[in-house]
């Protein structure tokens, strides 16, 4: 019989019964999907799941939840190695509260600048944009783009015979 990805309440009278979800009941109870979870796992942000009698991958109620945490922390823009790093910190340590601090203040001036990027970004594009009306026999963006395509530096050629990859 399938294990349901609800938690089940347990009574002062009867032990917590502790679940066990396949991948798919842990990807719909976390909101991540099974390739992300595989992959999570295969970059140590998740252990390595148990597998059941039928080599199952079976996930814990904790998994779920390091899961949901690895989710949230994602939808902020956190990269794996920031993520890795809240994931290794305790709540209850001052010490660490520290560190969580200082990793979302980094997290923090990397959005600023990434901000400041597509502000340039927008700029240009909104430049790009201005050069056509749709009225010419030529569009002048595409113009404009092939120019810069040509005014791109070309990469150095490389002699070194180790460095190829063909």
């Amino acid at each position: 019989m399938p294990t349901s990805p609800m938690r089940t309440t347990a009574t002062s009278t009867e032990p917590r019964k502790m679940h066990h979800y396949k991948i798919s009941e842990a990807a719909a109870a976390s909101g991540v999907t099974p390739a992300n979870i595989r992959f999570y796992e295969k970059e140590k942000l998740l252990k390595q799941s148990i597998r059941g009698d039928n080599s199952y991958r079976m996930y814990s109620d904790a998994d779920v939840h390091q899961l949901r945490f690895i989710r949230a922390c994602r939808s902020l823009d956190m990269s794996l190695s920031e993520v890795r790093t809240l994931l290794g910190l305790n709540l209850n340590n001052k010490a660490d509260c520290a560190t969580a601090r200082g990793a979302l203040d980094e997290h923090l001036a990397h959005v600023h600048s990434r901000l400041a990027e597509l502000k340039t970004l927008e700029k240009d594009l909104r430049a790009l944009r201005g050069r056509c009306d749709g009225l010419d026999t030529t569009c002048h963006i595409i113009k404009a783009l092939h120019e810069r395509a040509n005014s791109l530096p070309r990469l150095a050629r490389q002699t070194n015979q180790s460095k190829r990859h063909v």
